[in-house]
């Protein structure tokens, strides 16, 4: 198997030579990290068996978050814990994107503006739920910040996995939307996307220390936002 580390350490000082001058301290650290990882120049833990008292010395992970090697184990874990808060409701995968010409500004203020959008989505999905006519609760829901798409491009995206349930914590009434067929489906959807573009995204995203919570008109762009019912999600 290659392993991360000697992938970095054959081609950084070529990758390095094209993009130092677009790189983040955080990217050189996770660099540096994963280049170690697991090698000679990592630091070592003492094994010993229990059995036969044979010892030897086993190279660190590194630890880092964007390592595959170290983060396998954990996603896993992750996923099980996931798995185990699972309502009995339909779920959804609602993705909302930040709009191409806002992806500069991100880049230059990820922190700022990764929080917005976590804040900007979640707001979206509890006005639905708060207002549908089925529902009218609180919702709860499962979110991931993605920076990137598959092919490695700046993309920030929130992945959202969203049960069609939602609880009413006055009258402690717990409520299911059926949405039957896909067209249903979709239209419960659409609803949750009109609110990302008219609510969220244009107020949460204004650059002002006072937001206006408002709804303001807004045009839809496309690829703002893409959703699918999650029929097998204990499968996933």
């Amino acid at each position: 198997m290659i392993l991360l580390s000697s992938i970095i350490q054959t081609f950084e000082d070529e990758f390095l030579a094209l993009y130092q001058n677009s790189m983040l301290p955080s990217h050189r650290k996770a660099l540096a990290a994963m280049k170690q990882c697991r090698t000679t120049q990592s630091p070592v833990m003492l094994a010993q068996c229990d059995d036969c008292d044979s010892q030897s010395f086993m190279p660190h992970s590194c630890g880092h978050r964007n390592c595959p090697h170290c983060q396998s184990h954990e996603s896993q874990q992750w996923l099980e814990r996931q798995l185990k808060k699972l309502v009995p409701a339909e779920y959804f995968l609602v993705t909302f994107t930040l709009p191409k010409q806002l992806r500069a500004l991100a880049w230059q203020q990820q922190h700022a503006l990764y929080s917005l959008m976590t804040r900007c989505s979640w707001e979206t999905v509890k006005t639905f739920t708060q207002n549908d006519r089925q529902l009218q609760g609180s919702a709860g829901a499962i979110s991931v910040l993605h920076t990137h798409s598959r092919r490695l491009d700046y993309h920030p995206h929130v992945h959202m996995v969203v049960p069609a349930a939602a609880i009413d914590m006055d009258k402690r009434v717990w409520r299911t939307k059926k949405c039957k067929g896909q067209g249903n489906s979709q239209k419960a959807i659409c609803s949750i996307t009109k609110r990302w573009l008219k609510f969220s995204a244009p107020n949460c995203l204004r650059p002002s220390a006072k937001r206006d919570w408002s709804f303001r008109p807004a045009t839809r762009k496309p690829g703002w936002w893409t959703a699918s019912p999650l029929a097998a999600a204990t499968k996933r």
